[in-house]
């Protein structure tokens, strides 16, 4: 599994926004920020507007638990009904070695350019790219939800997105 963020954007627009409604400056209204983030009923409604796009390769079962997050969230998906017959298909593709001899079926099935039944034969393990364009409040419920999931590309997951995010105090609450 591979994450990367791409950008971040709105962070500055953000504090502007939490500031009118405390009457400060952007310091006083990052203070503010600080004590609200991890607050629900509103009070963090500011982390809906620190914009994140992050660069997700992960295997299907993950993206299958991933789709419960719908608020907040849009992809941009590496197609498998456009570019699984375009190669064949090697065991950098998945997440875990899968039999050579059932690599080499589908293959096959890849060189007939046969993309429904490769597709029927594709394992879960099958790695899948897409660009994620999501926000620090969607983050926040995501890794409060997923951090000790049993799944270990959660817990990947999650230490990704808190290691590369530019403002991970508002993600994590203080332990």
């Amino acid at each position: 599994m591979k994450t990367s963020i791409i950008r971040e954007a709105g962070f500055e627009e953000a504090m502007l926004g939490l500031s009118l409604s405390y009457n400060s400056d952007y310091d006083g209204a990052y203070e503010v920020a600080k004590r609200l983030a991890h607050k629900s009923g509103g009070h963090n409604k500011f982390t809906e507007s620190i914009a994140v796009w992050i660069d997700i390769t992960a295997p299907r079962y993950w993206w299958s638990q991933f789709d419960t997050y719908r608020v907040g969230v849009t992809k941009q998906s590496e197609s498998t009904m456009h570019t699984v017959t375009k190669r064949y298909l090697t065991q950098d593709d998945f997440a875990i070695e899968i039999p050579s001899a059932y690599l080499d079926k589908i293959n096959v099935y890849v060189a007939n350019k046969d993309t429904a039944t490769v597709k029927a034969m594709l394992p879960e393990s099958f790695l899948q790219r897409r660009i994620v364009c999501t926000n620090y409040m969607a983050l926040q419920r995501i890794i409060r939800q997923r951090r000790t999931h049993e799944l270990i590309e959660w817990h990947q997951f999650c230490d990704d997105v808190l290691a590369q995010c530019k403002h991970p105090e508002f993600l994590q609450e203080a332990e």
